[in-house]
């Protein structure tokens, strides 16, 4: 019964992608009100890990524990863009385990609409949730050194880079479509920031290594959102992707919306075959 009232409390009056996106919207926003022990944690986590590694890992590294704190706050902001995957993925298990999904699939409305309401509604709170992690980045010496303009533009490739992992995690989810498992998949994803320049330059990691982690998304976002709040210069000497961020981390997420928007609907569309 729960799940049946869920679902049908998405309004199909009309059925433009639009309209109907923003009523999934609407229940998803419901949903985290209802239940906001997961957006909790997923908002913590990236303040906990600012306080542990700047102040416990911080002095043993080659920078300064200040300058580290500084060069860290990006790289969290950054990973927490990446989140997406993790974030996308469990939702979209949960709502095909738990068969809404394929309630959503017998209403009047369209196919875009379920994944569109989903990656908006956690764009939204990813924009919300990262409020605390620059107010805590803020009182632990971070400082954005750019103008306000470019300081906007690391803001929004931030979002940007956001909403295109989660339509990543979500494809992940309509594949995976069990929520004991996208649970565990989730849980590996935390090593995608480690294998970047989120945490630590890459420029000491050995060959194969440091390739891996200049090619890395992660680190185009972590190094574009450093150069545009003047946190610190691109390396010129790494990967294409991480010696041009800005542009680097623009094309990965233009790639990954044209890549997985249109899977994650089409698999929504099939459901289950």
């Amino acid at each position: 019964m729960t799940q049946t009232r869920e679902a049908t409390a998405v309004r199909t009056v009309t059925s433009t992608p639009l309209a109907d996106g923003c009523a999934v919207l609407g229940r998803h926003l419901q949903r985290i009100k209802a239940a906001p022990g997961v957006l909790i944690l997923t908002q913590t986590m990236p303040i906990t890990m600012l306080l542990f590694f700047g102040y416990v890992f911080g002095s043993a590294l080659a920078m300064p524990g200040q300058e580290y704190r500084a060069f860290l706050v990006p790289g969290l902001l950054a990973a927490t863009a990446a989140n997406g995957i993790m974030t996308g993925m469990f939702q979209s298990a949960q709502d095909c385990h738990r068969g809404v999904m394929d309630r959503f699939r017998t209403l009047p409305m369209s196919r875009t609409a379920v994944p569109l309401g989903q990656t908006a509604a956690d764009l939204l709170t990813t924009a919300i949730g990262m409020v605390p992690l620059i107010l805590v980045g803020l009182a632990v010496g971070w400082r954005i050194e750019g103008g306000p303009s470019a300081a906007l533009g690391g803001f929004g490739l931030l979002l940007l880079f956001r909403f295109a992992t989660s339509w990543l995690g979500c494809w992940l989810g309509l594949l995976i479509r069990n929520e004991e498992a996208a649970g565990q998949l989730g849980s590996a994803t935390f090593i995608l920031p480690l294998l970047s320049s989120a945490y630590i330059p890459t420029d000491n990691l050995p060959g194969l290594l440091r390739t891996v982690a200049e090619w890395n998304p992660i680190s185009a976002m972590a190094a574009a959102t450093r150069d545009l709040f003047g946190n610190a210069a691109p390396s010129a000497d790494a990967a294409w992707p991480t010696a041009h961020p800005v542009a680097g981390t623009l094309a990965w997420s233009a790639a990954l919306l044209m890549v997985f928007v249109p899977l994650a609907v089409r698999r929504h569309a099939r459901g289950g075959e």
